[in-house]
């Protein structure tokens, strides 16, 4: 009891340094198919003998914008192969003590969170696919940012001090020959509220904000853009990098048990997931709408993020290559942002 009280402790200390709707569908298999040669597809129902429960978890923000096709189709039964329970979250914090408790399944998760339930729970939990790459940008009052070199001798605006964006854009500016404790003024506020804020309270101002706030911050200001994508920017560095890694801001985990008890439950809801995917990135107008119906953001914000949201799908070894390399810069800067260790092979799940 003592060790269960000491994990969620300290996944809840840990979670609050993270990047940041309620839906709840659970389908029973009533029906079976006439014609068993008959194809079936996304819009179609698919059935199986034997479902299982699968409780699934995801966060506002990008994680559960990539994930609304799916929920939708588990809702209005064209997908009925298992019984899917969908919660949106607003925070970790809701989410890690019912991945310990076993209440949830798999859940989309901050990248590095996942990394501290695999040292926590030694090793009860695996990473299966990357869902979302980075969501930072640099945006300014005004027209003077083309470069990470013309950040230099500047303030920049920011919050989550102490987690990875402070982690992203201190490993950029350093791979960029710019000091961040000498060579620019890193003002962090306490929220990306109090960052829009001061950036337009300065004709001049600039910040580091995710999307969709992004989005969302320039609906506000017709003076305010994209001046940097810190993605792009991580990339040119990794371009040499054999390692491959990569910006992330979300990873889908499972319990261990889970993926052994139920293979193919896992397996079928990576491909559902990965479908979900392609539509959201591929259907924007009718993904957005979906968005906004389950509360995610507005229909408007969603129409203009979901292309800088870098929703993706990513398993496999290319998985455990960009985030391992992820993970590794991470742990260099402060251990304690990946759970004190790096996590060994058994955390990235393989078909």
């Amino acid at each position: 009891m003592k060790k269960f009280l000491s994990i969620i402790l300290t996944l809840s200390m840990v979670s609050a340094l993270l990047i940041g709707c309620t839906g709840n569908t659970s389908k029973e298999d009533t029906s079976k198919k006439e014609d068993t040669k008959e194809s079936t597809s996304q819009e179609e129902k698919t059935t199986t003998a034997n479902p299982v429960d699968v409780n699934i978890a995801a966060l506002n923000g990008p994680t559960g914008m990539g994930m609304v096709y799916f929920m939708s189709q588990a809702e209005s039964d064209k997908i009925t192969d298992n019984n899917y329970n969908f919660t949106i979250a607003a925070s970790a914090d809701e989410i890690t003590p019912l991945i310990v408790q076993g209440k949830i399944d798999i859940a989309a998760v901050p990248a590095n969170l996942a990394s501290v339930l695999y040292n926590n729970t030694e090793g009860e939990v695996c990473v299966l696919a990357i869902n979302t790459l980075g969501v930072l940008y640099i945006v300014e009052n005004g027209e003077t940012i083309n470069s990470v070199e013309d950040l230099r001798g500047k303030t920049i605006y920011a919050s989550g001090k102490g987690s990875t964006p402070e982690y992203a854009l201190n490993y950029i500016l350093t791979q960029n020959g710019i000091d961040p404790n000498t060579d620019v003024t890193i003002e962090y506020k306490s929220e990306h509220a109090e960052c829009l804020s001061a950036l337009m309270a300065d004709e001049n101002g600039i910040a580091m904000l995710p999307q969709p706030f992004v989005t969302t911050a320039m609906t506000k200001s017709d003076t305010i853009r994209v001046a940097l994508d810190l993605t792009s920017e991580w990339e040119k560095l990794s371009a040499d990098d054999e390692e491959g890694s990569a910006l992330i801001t979300g990873v889908v985990v499972a319990r261990k048990a889970f993926i052994e008890e139920n293979p193919d439950a896992v397996s079928t809801f990576l491909k559902h997931y990965e479908e979900s995917v392609e539509y959201v990135n591929t259907n924007i107008d009718e993904a957005a709408e979906l968005i906004g119906s389950y509360g995610i953001v507005t229909t408007e914000v969603a129409q203009k993020a979901i292309p800088a949201c870098n929703i993706t799908f990513i398993a496999g070894e290319e998985m455990k290559e960009k985030l391992s390399g992820y993970l590794n810069v991470l742990f260099e800067q402060n251990s304690a942002s990946v759970g004190g260790q790096l996590p060994d092979d058994e955390f990235y799940f393989s078909n």
